[in-house]
């Protein structure tokens, strides 16, 4: 039988799982290629089963409320408490009880473009997600703690279904109208946290490359308004924009010196 090409061979793998024969077969294959291959083939294997145990792992904040009779438990996260300018954004999200996305993670741990694969996965699978924008005035108002605070209570209020549990990261909230546990590091540790982590982040970053469309001056596309150096040096050389958190010490700082 004539061997298959290393492109033949290629487009097998990436239709799916092969055939054990067929398998056996190429490892009797003395060409270099087919043994790249199959080397490469192995080490994806690996990564799959490690990322399998690891997702396996970050849903046990989940599978424990839903052994405790809980239907819809949501994760809740933020972005965009540090920065210098900008809103600060939380998410909501009840993903189903059946849901797997290997390789999911916190966001900061994801590239740019996995966070952007990743959001599209979450938000056409969720059973309910909310994204809300709490914007530097009120941010400067009532510091943003508080601000933090305040969007996560809505987008957790604007669920549908509503959750019945909240697994929320680091931040404790009271007044909700359902049983609540904060989890240090949820964002690493929980599936729905993780998963709203990469909503809030990717949509703030929508925002400030908005953002940076009028104000191209402060590069907000690549500091995402966190107070790097470059932004630093740009905020002493054209002042605060309007949308610069007033109440941060350095931007409180160049106000006087205007």
């Amino acid at each position: 039988m004539k061997k298959q090409s290393i492109a033949e061979i290629k487009a097998v793998f990436a239709s799916g799982n092969p055939d054990e024969d067929w398998l056996a077969e190429l490892q009797r294959d003395e060409r270099r290629g087919v043994q790249q291959l199959l080397m490469q083939r192995e080490k994806q294997l690996m990564k799959e089963m490690e990322q399998r145990v690891k997702f396996k792992d970050m849903c046990r904040f989940e599978a424990q409320q839903h052994s405790n009779g809980f239907q819809h438990v949501a994760g809740i996260d933020e972005a965009g408490r540090g920065p210098l300018a900008g809103p600060v954004v939380a998410a909501a999200v009840i993903l189903p009880q059946d849901f797997e996305l290997l390789g999911l993670n916190d966001s900061k741990q994801l590239s740019e473009k996995k966070r952007i694969e990743y959001y599209e996965i979450i938000t056409q699978e969720a059973v309910a997600y909310h994204i809300a924008a709490i914007d530097h005035t009120v941010i400067d108002q009532i510091n943003i703690y508080e601000a933090t605070k305040q969007a996560m209570h809505e987008a957790i209020a604007a669920l549908n279904p509503a959750a019945d549990c909240c697994l929320i990261d680091a931040v404790r909230l009271d007044g909700l109208p359902c049983p609540s546990a904060s989890i240090t590091k949820g964002d690493e540790l929980s599936v729905s946290i993780a998963a709203a982590s990469i909503l809030a982040k990717t949509y703030r970053d929508d925002l400030m490359k908005e953002l940076h469309e009028r104000y191209p001056q402060y590069d907000f596309a690549s500091n995402m308004g966190y107070g790097t150096k470059s932004h630093l040096q740009k905020l002493e050389e054209y002042g605060p924009s309007p949308y610069h958190r007033k109440s941060f010490a350095p931007v409180r700082n160049i106000i006087h010196t205007y």
